[in-house]
């Protein structure tokens, strides 16, 4: 009984505010404006097959790159001493105690045509558009969603022994086998969580597309905000999109736990 009454905030909770808005954008996604069942809302999700394969584009691109400038970062924090790691996670953790938006103005001054970079380009002559492009938006994605990837990467590299690596190094295997079948296998439920983090956030962005995009990037996010605060107000159309987002995401959240069996969270090592 100790146990159902402990539970009983969190079910209240869960109830409020996950259940009943997802009862509410499913009810929204099949009808219309009067009430009355529809799938019409679905069928016009069709005509934006382009925005979400550039949504889903980009924030896999942008997962990629922090995964691939995270992992290492991660890793030499890890191997490093117990006040270094303090210091180094506080550094990277840092920019996150600043506003989300100030921070992507702040790359909107670094890129814009008279931005910093533009300036010191200038001395020699030469002008470089970043502002209102893909790569901008790409860029605005890894800066600010980096840590989330870091972060998990560095927890459960932090937990691998160091008699395992060592035990591996003993019996023969140079640093690129130790790497490969010992570092990376009992790091995957890092790498899982680091890529969920990120790709999720990145995928349904509205704010870095619209501040680093000009608008003229339009992603699932910025089509989300059209139909809810923008002129084309249609409240049920823009639930329509929110759920078929979230069925998305949530296949390849179940496509990237297919390389999570369960077996390498207590330090397993690949054969």
């Amino acid at each position: 009984m100790k146990s159902k009454s402990a539970a009983a905030p969190f079910g209240v909770w869960m109830i409020l505010f996950t259940i009943v808005p997802l009862a509410m954008v499913a009810w929204f996604a099949f009808t219309d404006d009067q009430g009355a069942f529809t799938l019409d809302n679905l069928r016009q999700i069709g005509d934006y097959t382009d925005t979400f394969l550039h949504s889903i584009a980009l924030g896999a691109l942008s997962t990629a790159i922090c995964l691939l400038l995270g992992y290492p970062l991660a890793y030499s924090i890890a191997r490093r001493t117990q006040r270094v790691q303090q210091t180094m996670i506080m550094l990277i953790m840092l920019p996150m105690w600043m506003n989300f938006l100030l921070r992507t103005y702040a790359w909107m001054s670094i890129l814009e045509n008279r931005g910093f970079i533009n300036q010191f380009l200038g001395l020699f002559g030469l002008h470089a558009n970043l502002i209102n492009t893909d790569g901008a938006v790409v860029l605005g994605m890894v800066y600010n969603y980096i840590p989330y990837m870091i972060l998990p990467l560095y927890s459960v590299l932090t937990k691998i022994d160091q008699n395992v690596i060592e035990a591996a190094q003993d019996l023969g295997a140079n640093d690129r086998k130790v790497f490969l079948k010992v570092v990376l296998p009992m790091s995957m439920p890092g790498v899982i969580s680091g890529v969920t983090m990120v790709f999720v956030p990145a995928v349904s962005t509205f704010i870095i597309s619209k501040m680093l995009g000009g608008g003229g990037n339009l992603l699932i996010g910025d089509l989300i905000d059209m139909q809810f605060l923008g002129s084309a107000y249609n409240p049920n159309l823009g639930s329509a999109i929110s759920l078929v987002l979230m069925v998305i995401i949530l296949i390849c959240m179940g496509i990237m736990n297919q390389f999570d069996d369960g077996e390498n969270v207590g330090g397993g090592v690949m054969i």
